[in-house]
């Protein structure tokens, strides 16, 4: 089966009815709302997200750019796959070149009171003994609108055709997509998060759509915040990722400036490596979320995040 594969008709019909808009929430939690269930602080604080969204115009699309409010504390980070190591060392080469500006964006956002959660796929085996890994499995059960899928594979009736070739396997390679020269095998690699990106404090760590659908309905967390690798795949189709988020109701962006694609310009449509990522951007724009620079997840709006001092 492959992972662009269209959805059954049921589950397009649940997805159908779960895309549509996207709602900026900006009302404050009350005291009694946060001690309930919460374990991370609810803090008062708005972020403003300049993002970037396309919209059908004729035979073609616009672009539409516009600043929105979220609230921090109804605001969570999901951080995908960015593992130690990867099958694809180029693909390795540019998590790495990555992962030190990602810590840098998500421990300010993480200062600023929004949740941080790790999702190295395949990797928690090294973290079981972790707070960060039972933090995850011991928040409040919920039961999600739609049902929770394994994988969110393309979905023919909610978006356009896919804008790149990246399902084609080269040499020995244990992934499609590679740019590598020649496709090795590269196995085992390191599932940890990745070394530069620190976890730490109220964070997170798991790769169960289940838990990560727990923690944030315990945690009033409403607007989720996409960034890893990789845009195509992962990011897209995980049981966490954008697809679901959207068909469970969230409000969604991805974070363009932090993450990657699996393309290699040897396949179609010839372009170089950066502009295939640019080309699945414009694709989640087009048909399922907007995206944001980092940059609007590292401070407030002045004057939202509590009392003046006199």
């Amino acid at each position: 089966m492959n992972r662009h594969q269209s959805l059954t008709r049921r589950e397009t019909l649940i997805a159908a009815g779960q895309t549509a808009g996207i709602v900026a929430f900006s009302g404050i939690v009350t005291a009694a709302e946060t001690q309930s269930t919460r374990t991370i602080p609810s803090v008062p604080g708005k972020l403003a997200l300049a993002w970037r969204r396309r919209q059908r115009d004729g035979d073609g699309f616009r672009v539409i750019e516009e600043t929105v409010q979220w609230n921090a504390s109804e605001t969570a980070i999901i951080i995908c796959d960015m593992w130690a190591d990867h099958p694809c060392k180029l693909a390795a080469m540019r998590v790495a070149r990555m992962a030190p500006r990602m810590n840098e964006v998500v421990s300010l956002a993480r200062d600023h009171g929004v949740a941080i959660i790790h999702a190295p796929s395949s990797g928690m085996k090294h973290y079981e003994d972790t707070p960060y890994r039972k933090r995850m499995k011991s928040a409040r059960p919920a039961t999600p609108p739609v049902p929770i899928q394994s994988w969110c594979y393309h979905n023919s009736e909610q978006e356009g055709p896919w804008p790149i070739v990246d399902d084609i396997k080269r040499g020995q390679a244990k992934v499609t997509g590679c740019d590598d020269p020649v496709g090795l095998p590269h196995v085992p690699t390191d599932r940890h998060q990745h070394p530069d990106i620190q976890v730490i404090g109220y964070d997170g760590i798991s790769d169960n759509g289940q838990e990560i659908f727990n923690f944030l309905e315990q945690e009033k967390r409403n607007n989720i915040v996409l960034m890893g690798v990789h845009t195509n795949m992962c990011v897209l189709g995980r049981p966490f990722g954008i697809r679901q988020q959207k068909y469970l109701g969230k409000n969604v962006a991805l974070c363009r400036d932090l993450t990657d694609a699996l393309y290699d310009p040897r396949d179609k449509p010839f372009v170089s490596h950066a502009r295939g990522v640019e080309l699945v951007i414009e694709h989640i724009e087009t048909y399922w979320c907007p995206s944001i620079e980092g940059s609007s997840l590292t401070h407030v709006v002045p004057q939202t995040s509590g009392p003046v001092a006199s």
